[in-house]
């Protein structure tokens, strides 16, 4: 998501009116190679674990809060510095603070997933709702934006079409990366509301082997442990001994393997293969098709966790159709990546429309389907959210790399 967001407000191609970074088109490339970099932070929040157990996750998600605030604050001034590397100009600061911005947003799932396991379920898809919104906001400034607007105006003699002209942003990416700021240090702010209403934390419970905590939540069963106060940990919970569900199954059972397989196969797509090759299956239908695919797929991801909260399956064939459906989006998107530059319907207003829904569709429904097996690993506590955290997180940005370098 951070390679999106950051290539939202510049789509690549230099023009005369407005600097951009050097790296042209294969600016999607780079920034999924550094995101995938990013894994980085899940073993240096490994490494927290190891040398400070017990000490819960709040230190580690402000230390992301305030790498995200201060790597983003530095991108408005800095994003456009070019600077000579082998001779060739690169985007050295852009790229550096990227990888920061990556490093924090890779380690955010294995921080605060855990630290949603004291809270009520609600709380979880409402964070997977968040973290929608957080990138739908960018999107929509880079929409207002107006990034890649060309128009042919005819000629005033024959009235024939023109050269195409490049019409500049209303803004410039600087502002845009300061309404990032903005955006971000109101999360944090809100997060540190949310501390001050929480009881003290409770030393974290060791996850070296499995327990009779890891289970999983059976349906109809977790909408009825929600406590009357959603701000107030439970006895049980306080003393680290999860409540016991005699309808629910060990996280490590043939149920809960297939659960943390989907969520793993799902973000694998969404978080690194797909993105990696969003240029290359829409770029052969214009700029436009690419920004509205950029956008509306980002848009995606909150609509589905929104629906989520109302209506959630948590049936395991449902959740394995879901998945089939989202997978023929994503075979269908790799297969324009494929024949690209020349993919079926190319040059025509149904092209267009076909792959800008077709990315639209696939977020959607990968979206849905991480949150509602998010939620079922809720019962299973602080253990079962971490591997869900690591699911969603290590897979998606290992296939990044794996297909950049193919």
């Amino acid at each position: 998501m951070v390679g999106r967001l950051l290539f939202a407000p510049q789509p690549g191609a230099p023009d005369k009116t407005s600097p951009h970074p050097p790296a042209g088109w294969s600016l999607p490339s780079y920034l999924s190679v550094l995101v995938a970099l990013g894994n980085l932070g899940l073993l240096m929040v490994t490494l927290w674990r190891r040398l400070a157990p017990g000490k819960g996750e709040r230190v580690p998600i402000q230390v992301v809060q305030g790498l995200s605030m201060v790597g983003t604050a530095l991108l408005a001034p800095l994003w456009h510095h070019v600077a000579p590397v082998a001779g060739q100009p690169h985007s050295v600061a852009f790229l550096t603070l990227t990888l920061v911005l990556a490093l924090a947003c890779c380690a955010s799932n294995v921080t605060f997933l855990p630290f949603l396991s004291h809270l009520p379920p609600p709380f979880l898809r409402s964070f997977f709702l968040g973290q929608g919104l957080s990138a739908l906001l960018p999107c929509i400034l880079a929409l207002v934006q107006g990034v890649g607007r060309l128009e042919c105006l005819p000629a005033p003699t024959n009235g024939t079409p023109g050269p195409p002209i490049n019409f500049p942003e209303r803004f410039s990416a600087s502002t845009f990366f300061w309404a990032l700021t903005a955006l971000l240090v109101t999360s944090a702010a809100a997060f540190q509301g949310l501390l001050l209403l929480l009881p003290p934390s409770p030393p974290s419970v060791p996850t070296g082997g499995p327990g009779p905590g890891l289970r999983v939540g059976t349906p109809g069963v977790e909408e009825e442990e929600e406590e009357e106060s959603p701000l107030q940990e439970s006895p049980s919970q306080a003393a680290g001994t999860p409540l016991p569900d005699p309808k629910a199954s060990q996280l490590f059972s043939v149920r809960g393997a297939c659960l943390l397989g989907l969520l793993a196969v799902t973000n694998a797509l969404t978080n690194g293969v797909l993105p990696a090759v969003q240029s290359f299956s829409c770029l052969p239908y214009g700029r436009l098709a690419y920004h509205l695919a950029v956008v509306l797929g980002s848009s995606a991801n909150p609509l589905a966790c929104f629906l989520a909260m109302g209506i959630l399956c948590r049936s395991l064939a449902g959740l394995c159709g879901l998945s089939l459906l989202g997978l023929l989006f994503g075979a269908y998107l790799m297969a324009l990546a494929i024949l690209s530059p020349c993919p079926p319907l190319v040059g025509t207003s149904t092209g267009v429309v076909l792959v800008v829904l077709s990315w639209v569709l696939c977020a959607g429904v990968f979206s849905y389907v991480k949150v509602a097996i998010s939620s079922m690993l809720h019962g299973g506590g602080r253990p079962a959210l971490l591997a869900a955290g690591v699911a969603i997180q290590a897979p998606g940005n290992h296939s990044a790399l794996s297909t950049e370098l193919k």
